[in-house]
């Protein structure tokens, strides 16, 4: 299969917010059949949902992969896993949320697995840093 570009949001808002999302881009990197090209800048950004919480770190990631969407997505629930994240309360603080955003020009709505992500029209923020990687040439 020839590697298809995909576009990871990586958000964190408890701990070590640096340091989950440094782990997360390693094990993005580590992926097999998957390499990370380009990184966004960091942005601190409001909660979403209306919860009291403190602010999220964001970014977002270019990858290169042959890995199907729904791996690639399995994958990023267990780095998830590997942080503590539990998925309890929609909307709730979280070590780490990595949300498949594009994956090459896909477009699915299948349950569990939505492309383009939803969120991408309402989130300034991963429209800002999409650009940015864009800018990059990816």
């Amino acid at each position: 299969m020839t590697p298809v570009r995909a576009y990871v949001a990586l958000g964190s808002n408890l701990g070590d917010r640096h340091g989950y999302l440094a782990l997360a881009r390693e094990r993005l990197a580590s992926l097999p059949d998957t390499t990370l090209r380009a990184v966004s800048t960091l942005e601190e950004t409001v909660p979403l949902g209306g919860l009291e919480q403190p602010p999220y770190l964001n970014q977002m990631v270019a990858l290169e992969t042959t890995l199907e969407p729904e791996a690639l997505l399995a994958a990023l629930h267990q780095i998830e896993v590997e942080t503590g994240r539990e998925r309890r309360i929609r909307w709730a603080s979280r070590t780490l949320d990595l949300d498949l955003v594009q994956y090459a020009d896909v477009v699915r709505d299948a349950p569990g697995l939505v492309l383009p992500h939803p969120g991408l029209a309402e989130r300034d923020f991963w429209r800002s840093e999409l650009a940015e990687l864009h800018r990059m040439g990816w």
